[in-house]
């Protein structure tokens, strides 16, 4: 990770700070009913939800933040920034209403248009370069692609309806754990019973999908492309939905699976709004203070700077509480891990509390990320060609917008996949920048902005065998913004500062194993029955009385406290046959 500001703006280096409210005044006692390693907001959901259910629990965060990946922090004296997650969209509704967030402090501003790809074009008669802006305005949206084709303008609404129809059939299954098969074909015949329930989101999602069914296995078992290709015919349309196919995997868009990503993606609420994404005001973090102060209201209680070191495994190999690195012990009859996979079972798990054969299972868990983050502190507003900037200076509609950059052909984003694979950061990366200070003023100085820069692809290893060094970072990060500056000319020279976090740096500072923003890939060999792995597919873990209640289990990342309900409800059911 490398973080930096020009001089005479600022200091060089970083400094982060924690959003007011964060830090617990409650004392940590020596017991609890259930504690949950990591304040990601799974696990602050599932603290939530678990005192709810009448269990006193505590969560305990090695950062000096809350948060995990969706944390607010001042890297660059006065610019706060969404550091690693970036927009919110796929939160459930019904925690938000549940945990009553908005009056504990969520606010959250819509965007529309909400989607902006620029052309890299010379423009005709003295005309800007052409661009495509969608939004939720459906006959504007229409207009725009009509400049690349009318037919793809016609058919684009259908296009919507038939992704709409997919992915709310999907709902029912993110709201619920899997199908629990350990218990429907294994013990008493009233536990297999009981697990017959967890059939139901799977039938009534079969039910809602209907006759849609063939259309949905395609969609996520195929490649995107092949999709796309069928419906579009026009280049930066395709591209830029295609976008959303690759968006943090490492794959794709003419890879099969990749169209489970783009549905991934699009089946989210916000503010009641079907597949709508939002800035949070102050930043990503200010979910997570939400959820937190919620989860206090309840009786949780919840510390930043306690470091869990591993997990305290009883004579009768049950997990009995965790030790943190300066030796303090705390029992509880429960514990959740918001940890990756590989961080849960290899670094916080005694190994010989685990069967040899679920080690060697979870070895084999695919942590590849493509992604680098890029946090940049600027002086002025950019300035695209495709759109200038008014005389006034004040912010367009696309500066709302995820901006799509090297996005106007998927021949474009095929190419960066494989110099990436190749163990080589791509030479003209895709790049989806965003602009939230346009809309939330609190977090840059008047007149300033933060930038976040989500980019692809880039290797955890360079050349498949070294590490990065802090050259190698600035190296990428001037590529970058050389990109950038070849659609919105002066961007380099307002550059403040700007914080490099590649998959290594993300690994290390938030704890995502391999960089991977999603806890693990989602491939299909990784979802559903086998997020993580088949035999933990129901957060259960081998040891009695451990559970995951992280993205790196159903329904995975992205889909914001999924896991962290559905976790929750397993210990309440669990706590109910002691």
């Amino acid at each position: 990770m490398a973080a930096s500001v020009r001089a005479g703006r600022a200091h060089r280096g970083f400094i982060s700070v924690t959003r007011r409210g964060s830090h617990s005044t409650t004392a940590l006692k020596p017991q609890y009913d259930a504690i949950v390693i990591g304040a990601g907001h799974n696990g602050l959901i599932a603290s939530a939800y678990l005192q709810k259910g009448g269990l006193k629990t505590a969560v305990l965060e090695r950062r000096h933040v809350l948060g995990g990946a969706a944390v607010s922090e001042e890297i660059i004296p006065g610019f706060h920034f969404s550091r690693a997650s970036y927009l919110l969209s796929l939160l459930r509704p019904h925690i938000y209403q549940d945990l009553e967030l908005k009056k504990h402090g969520l606010k959250v501003y819509m965007r529309d248009p909400y989607s902006f790809t620029p052309m890299l074009e010379d423009g005709v008669r003295g005309q800007p370069p052409r661009s495509l802006t969608l939004g939720a305005d459906l006959a504007k949206t229409q207009q725009e692609i009509g400049k690349f084709s009318e037919k793809d303008a016609k058919v684009y609404p259908d296009f919507l309806s038939y992704l709409e129809r997919l992915a709310c059939a999907i709902h029912p299954l993110l709201d619920a754990p899997p199908v629990d098969i350990p218990r429907l074909t294994q013990g008493s015949l009233r536990k297999k019973i009981t697990a017959l329930g967890s059939l139901k989101p799977l039938v009534k999602s079969g039910l809602k999908l209907g006759k849609n069914i063939p259309d949905f296995y395609e969609l996520v078992t195929a490649p995107v492309m092949k999709v796309l290709n069928r419906w579009f015919e026009s280049e930066p349309l395709r591209a830029t939905l295609a976008t959303d196919s690759v968006i943090g995997a490492n794959t794709s868009p003419n890879n099969p699976g990749s169209g489970y990503v783009l549905l991934h993606h699009v089946m989210g609420e916000l503010e009641k709004e079907k597949g709508a994404w939002g800035y949070v005001e102050g930043g990503m973090g200010g979910v997570s203070q939400s959820i937190a102060s919620s989860a206090r209201s309840l009786g949780a209680d919840i510390f930043t700077n306690r470091d869990v070191k591993q997990v305290l495994i009883g004579q009768d190999g049950s997990a009995k509480g965790v030790v943190l690195t300066d030796g303090t012990e705390v029992h509880s009859k429960a514990v959740l891990s918001n940890a990756t996979p590989y961080i849960t079972f290899k670094q916080l798990t005694p190994q010989d509390a685990l069967p040899e054969a679920f080690i060697k299972a979870v070895d084999q868990i695919d942590y590849t990320s493509p992604v680098t983050k890029i946090n940049v502190a600027i002086d002025k507003l950019p300035n695209f060609l495709a759109a200038p900037n008014s005389a006034d200076g004040h912010p367009g509609p696309h500066h709302q917008c995820s901006i799509h950059l090297n996005c106007e052909s998927v021949e474009v984003l095929e190419e960066a996949y494989r110099e990436g694979q190749q163990g080589y950061p791509s030479s003209r990366p895709m790049i989806e920048m965003t602009i939230p200070s346009v809309l939330d003023p609190t977090l840059a100085p008047p007149g300033c902005h933060v930038v976040s820069l989500f980019i692809q692809f880039t290797p955890y290893l360079l050349e498949g065998h070294r590490d990065w060094t802090d050259e190698d970072r600035d190296r990428f990060a001037d590529t970058v913004f050389d990109w950038v500056e070849r659609y919105a000319p002066g961007f380099k020279k307002s550059i403040v500062g700007k914080d490099i976090l590649t998959p290594p740096d993300l690994e290390r500072v938030f704890g995502l194993t391999g960089g991977n923003i999603f806890h693990g890939s989602m491939s299909l060999d990784q979802l559903y029955l086998a997020r993580p792995l088949p035999s933990v597919a129901d957060y259960r873990s081998p040891v009695k009385g451990l559970y995951l209640c992280s993205s790196g289990s159903h329904p995975g990342g992205g889909v914001m406290g999924a896991a962290g309900w559905n976790s929750a409800l397993k210990v309440l059911a669990d706590f109910k046959q002691l």
